[in-house]
């Protein structure tokens, strides 16, 4: 019988019995937050892992758990990745297709969020540069490593209703700047670009989905000031209580990171195969007034001629054809 899991499932529950033994993944953003207990829990249940990170020193002390509590057979590989250079991105995708050893899934993990008005090394807008080109350039550069049977996991957001992507001012040069709206953008680019990667690969038994992790206190946030925060919190609860519906919830670390890895090594493939996923769930699509913090995704981002037309874009935007 397979199992029901939901928001306040853990990676523990999801990965219940289940053995990864001979599986190789790799996760962006090892160094904190989710990309750690992503890492730590794949690799407990016996898969390789290889976490990209920008910061090796940081990520060998963040990662400590992650090697003490690997099972036989798994274990943990840091290579340096800046996803805000395209040189470093390239260079990483470079040296990995070198080693030329594939991935059963790759788990586009890391981010920010909210960053104040700033450019990439390549003179993208921080958010869009970061969350979306660098892993656009990234996963598509080591698609061929991807084995058939394999999955592309993109952490998204519900941020992602903040905003539709701009693909005509993506890096605000006629827009004034808000730290949301940039954050949603790049949210929305996460999800079209698994919806287009699924399109593209999915003949080869390769699949791709999106996912909203949920709410969680981690270092993401580090660019909110508390007060900030508690004021968004307050008018979503006033929102969700105007729905009727509860207050919210911060998730644990490892309730976060539960959908990550029910997507990538858990869920069919054909479930979750260019769609938006949380709570363990596949989510509907929800174009109504409604909380950020409730469930369902909007409909711009799971269209296909959308996710189509950002591809084309992305390619103009880092001059590579892919």
């Amino acid at each position: 019988m397979t199992k029901t899991f939901g928001a306040t499932s853990t990676t523990g529950d999801v990965l219940d019995g289940i053995t990864l033994n001979g599986k190789r993944v790799l996760v962006t953003g090892v160094s904190a937050g989710l990309g750690v207990e992503t890492a730590r829990a794949l690799a407990a249940h016996g898969a390789e892992v290889v976490g990209a990170v920008r910061d090796i020193a940081k990520a060998e002390a963040a990662t400590a758990p992650v090697r003490a509590q690997a099972a036989k057979g798994g274990g943990l590989h840091l290579i340096q990745l800046d996803l805000a250079s395209l040189a470093s991105v390239r260079a990483c995708a470079d040296a990995l297709n070198a080693d030329g050893r594939p991935f059963d899934v790759v788990i586009a993990n890391a981010g920010v969020m909210r960053t104040p008005f700033g450019r990439t090394a390549d003179g993208f807008e921080t958010q869009f540069g970061t969350n979306h080109l660098g892993h656009f350039v990234f996963v598509n550069r080591i698609a061929p490593l991807i084995a058939s049977g394999g999955r592309l996991v993109n952490v998204a957001s519900s941020g992602h209703r903040y905003s539709d992507v701009d693909l005509d001012d993506p890096n605000f040069e006629r827009t004034p700047y808000d730290p949301m709206v940039a954050y949603g953008r790049s949210k929305t680019a996460n999800i079209l670009f698994a919806v287009a990667f699924d399109k593209k690969h999915k003949a080869r038994g390769v699949r791709a989905t999106a996912l909203h992790p949920g709410g969680i206190k981690t270092e993401l946030g580090r660019h909110m000031e508390p007060d900030e925060l508690d004021t968004l919190v307050a008018q979503i609860n006033a929102q969700l209580a105007a729905n009727g519906e509860p207050p919210f919830q911060w998730k644990t670390i490892p309730q976060g990171a539960a959908t990550s890895v029910w997507a990538a090594v858990v869920a069919s493939a054909d479930e979750v195969g260019g769609r938006y996923c949380e709570n363990c769930q596949v989510s509907d699509v929800t174009d109504g007034l409604i909380s950020p913090v409730s469930p369902g995704v909007r409909s711009y981002a799971l269209d296909p001629a959308h996710a189509d037309a950002l591809w084309k874009k992305s390619e103009e935007m880092v001059g590579e054809r892919f």
